[in-house]
């Protein structure tokens, strides 16, 4: 019972009244009622505002899955803090990268352009946003500067266009790199297309089967295929052989799964989670696993 209700109660039914309606509920049904009362409470305070967004925004956007937004200032900083650690730059350095995504306006024109144009069977529309976590894609490619990325499973490209967009920026300083996605998919791939098709490409079938026919180094590696947990340890399984010496690991499915902190561990690797936090969104945010070769003295 709120606050509001309890004093209404007790300025309108007189005092021995409610004490013999006391009486007569069982003390475990007043429990009941007043922890009912609480998870009302507790489900407007902390999701209130999330549940009232899902309907509006399905509706503006279409999407129903792949959900696209930015995200929040703080876990911006949250991003930059992580990825610092795990690349041993400074956090200015991560944020400089990342901002260089964000104002990108070719990369933005681009992407707007193209989803102005898509035709896919879920047509989504309104969507304005193609970085969220894979901005933090973004930074580490610029950081590690690799030259074989490969990322299992591309669907639009929201990835795909982000990697390749690093990858294009790293080129023209002297470090170039290569992309190969994977995807079961034979549509899959509709963003990476014009200039940022000049250094990716897709190769379509099961990711596992594509990976085993990878013969050169990967540099860097990012699971977002297949989102079964047995599916995602096998894919770790069939690059663990083909992975660089510095070699950075992605796990999109991180905020599911436990399956590339136990890879980490038992290949002595260093393991960092971070967690998404949309603006105005009612998805809750999914995450980056990210798996990286352990420095002496530490990380």
């Amino acid at each position: 019972m709120s606050g509001v209700v309890r004093n209404i109660v007790k300025a309108v039914v007189p005092k021995p009244i409610r004490d013999i309606l006391r009486t007569l509920v069982p003390k475990p049904i007043r429990r009941q009622f007043h922890l009912t009362q609480s998870v009302r409470r507790l489900r407007k305070f902390y999701f209130g505002d999330q549940l009232r967004m899902i309907k509006p925004l399905v509706f503006h956007t279409r999407e129903t899955h792949n959900f696209t937004y930015d995200l929040t200032e703080t876990n911006l900083r949250y991003l930059e803090e992580v990825i610092a650690v795990v690349t041993g730059k400074t956090p200015d350095e991560i944020g400089g990268f990342i901002q260089e995504a964000i104002n990108d306006r070719e990369l933005r024109a681009y992407f707007d352009n193209k989803m102005a144009l898509y035709d896919g069977q879920k047509t989504p529309s309104n969507v304005t946003s193609p970085f969220g976590r894979r901005l933090g894609w973004y930074a580490i490619t610029r950081v590690t500067r690799p030259r074989l990325t490969v990322e299992t499973g591309v669907e639009r490209g929201h990835g795909a266009l982000l990697l390749c967009a690093a990858l294009l920026r790293n080129c023209e300083e002297g470090a170039p790199g290569r992309y190969l996605g994977t995807d079961i998919d034979p549509t899959a791939g509709y963003l990476l297309s014009g200039k940022y098709q000049a250094v990716g490409n897709i190769l379509y079938g099961d990711s596992i089967s594509s990976l085993k026919r990878i013969a050169d180094p990967i540099d860097l590696f990012i699971n977002d295929s297949d989102h079964s947990a047995e599916y995602e340890a096998e894919e770790y399984k069939a690059i663990a052989c083909k992975l660089s010496a510095n070699a950075v690991i992605l796990g999109d499915n991180a905020h599911v799964t436990d399956k590339l902190a136990r890879f980490s561990r038992e290949a002595n690797r260093a393991f960092l989670m971070f967690k998404e936090q949309p603006k105005d969104h009612w998805y809750p945010g999914a995450g980056i696993g990210i798996s990286f070769p352990r420095r002496a003295g530490g990380h």
